[in-house]
């Protein structure tokens, strides 16, 4: 089977311009380059799907650094993850690091590890404001809603009269809270 070098490029507004990168790609040797314009709002990439789709066992993913792979660190590990599963190497130019070599694998196990540590970290410190607020005799989550408006929303919504931005109007009872009450009063 033919491996192939596949590149992934990737702007994040109208203003930049992804000839840099192509120009990259293609001085290492890419056959075949999946591009997005966008901006950093939208969440889907919809060419890093493509790419995603067409990769097999084998290839190499090249991007020009990092930052054009992944918005985070923990989206670039889950990709590199995805990645790896599917047998597929990945090439950053930028920080020079080929996932093929044990020295790539291992920066990449660090970055793992370093991400699930900040996760931890940031879990251990929520559940330790939580305590102390707890402590000072505060509750954590959301305050509760008036239960007379709640019923009232929940009155309009059954009547069919109104909808569901007009009862948030009306009762200041938010979209979700009144689904929310709707599952629970009806059950699933």
């Amino acid at each position: 089977m033919n491996h192939q070098k596949i590149g992934y490029a990737r702007v994040s507004t109208a203003d930049q311009n992804l000839e840099r990168q192509l120009d990259l790609l293609r001085q290492y040797g890419v056959e075949l380059i999946f591009q997005e314009k966008m901006t950093g709002t939208k969440r889907d990439r919809p060419e890093l799907n493509r790419l995603l789709a067409h990769v097999a066992q084998g290839d190499t993913v090249v991007v020009e650094s990092l930052s054009r792979l992944g918005r985070s660190t923990k989206d670039l590990i889950e990709l590199v993850e995805l990645l790896k599963e599917k047998g597929v190497q990945l090439v950053s130019l930028k920080e020079q690091i080929d996932t093929s070599t044990p020295t790539g694998t291992l920066l990449f196990t660090l970055m793992s590890a370093l991400a699930q540590f900040e996760r931890d970290v940031i879990a251990e410190r929520t559940m330790e404001g939580l305590k102390a607020a707890r402590a000072r005799g505060r509750k954590g989550g959301r305050p509760r809603c008036d239960p007379h408006k709640l019923r009232q929303a929940l009155k309009l919504y059954e009547a069919g009269q109104h909808t569901v931005a007009e009862i948030e109007e009306l009762t200041g009872i938010k979209k979700a809270t009144l689904y929310r009450a709707r599952k629970t009063h009806l059950g699933p």
